[in-house]
């Protein structure tokens, strides 16, 4: 029976649960977050109150590290060495703290992340203001409890008499909590107390007339007021901190970037080699080198960049691509009355203010007890030195110092501790000097014990008290603000030419997919021969644009693929190149159908796009520009059994012309098709019979006079001119441009507007290849067939129609 009482049958979550939660609560107390009051963590609590305990002050030379270490870990904080000797490190280091707790000689670390030197080789002390967390906690000014191990007792908090959570701030993780508390300038902090003692319920906007926003040791530049008032508001908000850079002009007529202030916890060697690998990686266009120049003078980062180049657009693309401008989230969390609490600044402060009343109030107990104790010692000297030689006739007939003590009590009325005070007076005090000496202690202690007793009589005094202080500390220890605010967070432009080298390139796209970039020394090497492509395979276009321009290529299904050229696969002429797939993935079923070259998406132009079942869509260009592009995005809205036939940039006012594989073709101005989003679907362009469906899309200007060009399954050509039509409306059925055939009617299976000098080809479903030039049939009406170019009977039908893409220059310079 004893031995199943030894156990308990409980549900594991509930175990798990309570002890996890216990668990939590003591790192989050006890461990993680720093009090409201003092601004500390428990592990700098301890250091710092066993350096004061030791006697390692300011005013005394530096101690080995080491030592101080083992004073804590074996009378306070008993855990590891490492962590405990890291947390004194980092109230030593200059570009953590805003006013260091700890001055330390030796390797302290560095603002690159070099580790400092072990705890044997450095030496520390308190600074000066850490001597103004610390002062009067020998007036129990705070509570103390006993240590881990009952043998001292330890203090709770620390007077601390100046804000030192704002001041410094504190960063920390915790189970389920989290707190970043920027470090602010002493005299601004000081100010916004103060004020807020004047008038407690002043506004954030009140208070932020004192406190402008974080002072960063490491200076920098803070944008967004509008953060800093939501996170003064309600303990959160976000800023963006950037280092400080200036361009300089150097000989030669080059320029550099120099900086010579970073963001707040950035690492600086990493962040120049980030920008170096910028450099080498060719991300940046414009740098020539990257040098660290930080010496004991100062820091300084000089990135030189080459002739000629944007200094200002590279600049911006480091503020936004590198630490050099970072993203600051205030999470103000502290432990305010034993539980952690999202705090505001009136909330900070208040907390602040609160800990000093019960500072000052207990210190002024502590002293007025004292000084009444005194008083009262004073009181007995005065009055044995006026019976003196009876007091001394009485001493001298006692047995011992306990007799003597008895007896002058009885005789004269004295208290034990005036008796005490009285039997162990030296002779050198019965002189008649004494008497004023004593008399004038009694009327200082009288008006001590006034004062004191109106400070704990009075609030308003007390305050003041509180006060005084902190405006002797202000004057004492308050510096230069170092970091800049700006009202606004700007917002980063960087002009492509920055990030890319500007170079003509010739881009080529395959029906099939393969896409490259190549060099003009490398067509120019081939001499235009040689192309590589997959067999069966035709191209879809060929450009001579430019690396800062952007190639749209659109598929079947109704989607596009954003293609910035610069990073588009380099390949020489004579190697296929790479597939989209490779690239962007897209379905199976989905192949390209039209790439298009875009040097300026704000050009007042249109998308035109037409569907298999007769759909028509015109967009504005601009809707077309994508951010983001890792995989296909929406061009048009089509159904599942329909499919994009024909994509045209056009002006805005251009002839729209659709082609039926049932020989009719349909005439109307792009004016009738209201622009709309990118992702819309399209309205009715041409009314098709059950069986038919749109074959392809031609748009020009009304000056171009284009030759119109029919191919049919049968092997005819047909050229006819535009004046053979007359111009009708959208979603109207069009008008035949064929002779009807009652057996074997001819099937359109290509349609194109073309000009002198094109070429096209036909393919049959038997491999045979035909090429013809549109402007050797002679113009025909609406109602013939036209000339046979292939004998469908002995090479089979055609299947596939295209133009042979020519190298074309698309953008001409302006």
């Amino acid at each position: 029976m004893a031995e199943t009482q030894r156990y308990l049958d409980l549900p594991l979550e509930e175990v798990i649960g309570d002890r996890f939660g216990r668990y939590s609560k003591y790192i989050i107390q006890d461990r993680a977050l720093p009090d409201a009051r003092d601004g500390l963590k428990p592990v700098q609590r301890r250091i710092l109150y066993a350096m004061h305990h030791e006697r390692n002050t300011h005013d005394k030379p530096h101690r080995k590290s080491a030592k101080t270490i083992g004073t804590v870990i074996g009378n306070y904080h008993p855990h590891g060495d490492s962590s405990v000797y890291e947390a004194m490190v980092r109230m030593s280091q200059d570009w953590k703290l805003r006013n260091v707790l700890v001055e330390m000689h030796g390797n302290n670390g560095s603002v690159d992340g070099d580790p400092p030197a072990a705890m044997r080789y450095t030496e520390g002390r308190l600074s000066s203001i850490s001597s103004e967390l610390l002062r009067d906690i020998e007036k129990e000014t705070v509570d103390h409890i006993p240590n881990f191990d009952d043998t001292i007792m330890e203090p709770v908090v620390l007077p601390a008499k100046f804000p030192n959570l704002l001041v410094n701030g504190s960063t920390g993780i915790s189970a389920g909590y989290a707190t970043e508390i920027p470090s602010h300038n002493l005299g601004e902090v000081i100010d916004a107390v103060i004020q807020r003692i004047d008038h407690p319920e002043a506004s954030v906007d009140e208070l932020m007339t004192a406190l402008k926003g974080p002072d960063f040791p490491t200076g920098g530049i803070i944008q967004g007021v509008e953060g800093i008032k939501k996170a003064y508001e309600t303990g959160k908000g976000k800023i963006v901190v950037r280092g400080r850079a200036a361009i300089e002009t150097i000989k030669g007529g080059k320029e550099q970037i120099v900086i010579d202030e970073i963001p707040y916890d950035v690492n600086k060697a990493n962040m120049v080699k980030k920008m170096d690998e910028l450099r080498i990686d060719k991300k940046v266009e414009g740098i020539a080198e990257v040098r660290d120049e930080t010496d004991r003078t100062g820091l300084r980062v000089v990135i030189e960049l080459k002739k000629d180049a944007d200094s200002t657009g590279i600049l911006n693309y480091l503020y936004k691509n590198t630490d050099l401008q970072i993203s600051y989230h205030f999470n103000m969390v502290a432990i305010h009355n034993k539980t952690p609490k999202l705090l505001s600044l009136p909330q900070l402060l208040d907390s602040y203010i609160l800990h000093q009343r019960d500072v000052v109030t207990r210190q002024s107990n502590y002293d007025l007890r004292k000084a009444k104790e005194r008083a009262h010692i004073v009181e007995g000297l005065m009055k044995a030195i006026s019976i003196l030689d009876e007091v001394i006739a009485t001493i001298r007939a006692s047995k011992d110092k306990g007799d003597a003590k008895n007896r002058i009590s009885e005789a004269y009325g004295f208290t034990e501790a005036q008796a005490e005070a009285i039997v162990n007076l030296q002779l050198y005090r019965l002189t008649n000097t004494d008497i004023t000496s004593l008399q004038e202690e009694e009327a200082e202690l009288k008006k001590r014990i006034a004062d004191l007793e109106a400070i704990l009589g009075d609030e308003q005094k007390l305050l003041k008290v509180i006060k005084t202080d902190l405006k002797k500390l202000r004057k004492q220890y308050a510096t230069d603000r170092v970091t800049k605010i700006e009202d606004e967070i700007e917002e980063l432009k960087i002009n492509l030419e920055v990030t890319v080298p500007s170079e003509d390139v010739l881009v080529s796209v395959t029906e099939e997919g393969y896409i490259k970039r190549t060099s003009l020394r490398s067509y120019a090497a081939s001499n235009g021969e040689g192309f590589a492509m997959k067999d069966g395979d035709t191209l879809l276009g060929l450009y001579e644009i430019n690396t800062t321009d952007t190639l749209l290529a659109f598929t079947n299904k109704g989607n596009y693929i954003y293609l910035p050229v610069h990073e588009l696969p380099d390949i020489r002429w004579k190697d296929l190149g790479q597939h989209i797939a490779n690239v962007i993935s897209i379905d199976r079923n989905e192949h390209l159908i039209k790439a298009i070259p875009i040097r300026d998406f704000k050009q007042p132009q249109y998308l035109l796009f037409a569907t298999k079942n007769g759909m028509v869509k015109r967009s504005e260009l601009h809707l077309y520009q994508a951010q983001r592009y890792t995989k296909p995005l929406v061009a048009i809205n089509i159904k599942d059994d329909d499919e994009v036939i024909g994509v045209e940039l056009t002006s805005g006012s251009q002839e729209v012309f659709l082609a039926s594989n049932k020989g009719y073709g349909l005439w109307f101005d792009e004016t009738e098709l209201k622009p709309i989003g990118q992702r819309a679907g399209g309205v009715k362009g041409m009314t098709l019979k059950d069986d038919e469906e749109v074959i392809n899309l031609a748009s020009f200007h009304l000056g171009e006079d284009p030759s119109l060009l029919l191919i049919t399954h049968r092997g005819a050509a047909k050229r006819m001119r535009l004046k053979e039509f007359d111009k009708s409306q959208r979603a109207k059925k069009g008008v035949v441009m064929l002779r009807e055939l009652k057996k074997n009617p001819h099937q359109i299976v290509g349609f194109l507007a073309t000009h002198s000098g094109d070429r096209i080809h036909l393919l049959t479903d038997k491999g045979v290849l035909q090429t013809i030039h549109p402007m050797d049939f002679k113009a025909n009406d609406r109602y013939s067939n036209g000339s046979y170019v292939v004998d469908n009977e002995t090479e089979g039908d055609v299947t596939k129609v295209w133009q042979e893409q020519q190298y074309e220059r698309v953008f001409t310079d302006e």
